[in-house]
């Protein structure tokens, strides 16, 4: 039996928030504290994502440093292929070798396609094969709207990405790597007597941005997946089909301001903070405290009047034994205008099996409702 516990709690007031739109053909924006999703449009439609897929390319690299099968001082040699590439470039040549944490900054500050290439080539052997592994990888992490066959988002119309796979990278890149992520505010990057800058327009705007990836391509518009940091809050944006690099700059400053400005974000709980408890079936205790597994934050609009309901939800009773530490229900945060939040919540403690009254006493008090709910 789903059972549920209603709480209230008031963090914003006012009159509703008008509706926000953007002229970017798809686009998601969240909170990436609270896990709030503040604009969805298109979130789930495979759209061809340009050079925001090298996120995967990256994902790829940073999973290999981390486990140790790859280092930063690790090289790889340059082949014909990727020093022919077109589009950015970060102008490594024939033969070269080039560091692995080179390579990534080649990525990340410059877009450097020929880089992607010579990272999925010393990978993987060949590009193909790069990008089979990024399929499968793919798939792991539910990336479900995503299929890529190259390393360097380069057209190809079985190359595609959601939004939303795209603000699962963001988030990975972020919480998952976060000793790679400064990398992604570097402004500019020196390699072979060629500086460039990098395009991430909204970085220097003194908005608290520090990354992510342009993307642009004809078929694919211009594209940004971007993320900004105050006083403690991330916000992060994906945004696609834009129509040039004025409007994406435009575009992605007033998403991101409109974000931090209209909407505020405070915590709820601490982890291990018991909140509420859950029923108990033939235990030592009859009933378990319960605490959320993460701290849990609250997004809401500033301007409305309406309160922030949380929902504790748990499917019970849950017999015993229950060690302490399992899931046994979540947390619903909704926000006024905002889709549901879910967090996890644990049991704070550990219950034993009761003893044999206790057990005697449940299965009769079962047995009774069982013949009382069959009675005509």
């Amino acid at each position: 039996m789903i059972r549920a516990l209603f709480l209230l709690l008031t963090i914003a007031t006012a009159a509703p928030a008008a509706a926000f739109d953007t002229s970017a053909r798809a686009a998601m924006v969240m909170d990436l504290t609270s896990g709030a999703v503040l604009i969805e449009k298109n979130v789930d439609q495979p759209l061809p994502p340009a050079s925001m897929s090298k996120l995967m390319t990256l994902n790829m690299v940073f999973e290999a440093l981390q486990s140790g099968r790859l280092t930063l001082d690790e090289t790889f040699v340059v082949s014909e292929k990727a020093w022919k590439m077109g589009g950015s470039r970060m102008f490594v040549e024939v033969d070269e070798r080039v560091r692995i944490e080179d390579l990534i900054r080649g990525v990340i500050v410059l877009s450097g396609n020929d880089a992607c290439i010579v990272l999925a080539e010393g990978m993987a052997g060949t590009e193909e094969a790069f990008a089979r592994r990024m399929n499968d990888r793919a798939a792991e992490l539910g990336l479900s709207g995503s299929h890529f066959t190259n390393a360097t988002g380069w057209p190809d119309p079985d190359h595609l990405m959601t939004m939303r796979d795209l603000m699962t990278l963001v988030d990975r890149m972020i919480h998952v790597f976060p000793e790679y992520y400064p990398i992604f505010a570097e402004r500019e990057f020196e390699w072979g007597g060629v500086r460039q800058s990098n395009r991430n327009p909204l970085l220097g705007l003194g908005i608290g941005a520090d990354g992510l990836k342009t993307g642009h391509t004809e078929e694919a518009g211009y594209g940004l997946t971007a993320s900004a940091m105050r006083e403690g809050r991330r916000i992060a944006l994906v945004v696609s089909g834009l129509g040039g690099v004025a409007e994406r700059a435009q575009e992605t400053e007033r998403l991101m301001t409109w974000a931090f400005r209209e909407f505020r974000t405070e915590k709820l709980a601490s982890a291990g903070q018991v909140i509420g408890e859950a029923e108990v079936w033939m235990g030592d205790e009859t009933t378990v405290k319960l605490a959320p597994a993460a701290d849990v934050w609250a997004t809401a609009p500033f301007a409305d009047a309406a309160s922030t309901t949380l929902t504790i939800r748990y499917d019970g009773p849950t017999p015993a034994p229950i060690e302490a530490g399992r899931r046994i229900g979540e947390l619903i945060v909704a926000a006024p205008g905002l889709p549901p939040v879910s967090h996890p919540l644990v049991a704070a403690e550990a219950v034993e099996v009761g003893g044999v009254l206790t057990r005697v006493g449940a299965a009769a008090d079962r047995l009774l409702g069982g013949l009382l709910g069959s009675a005509d």
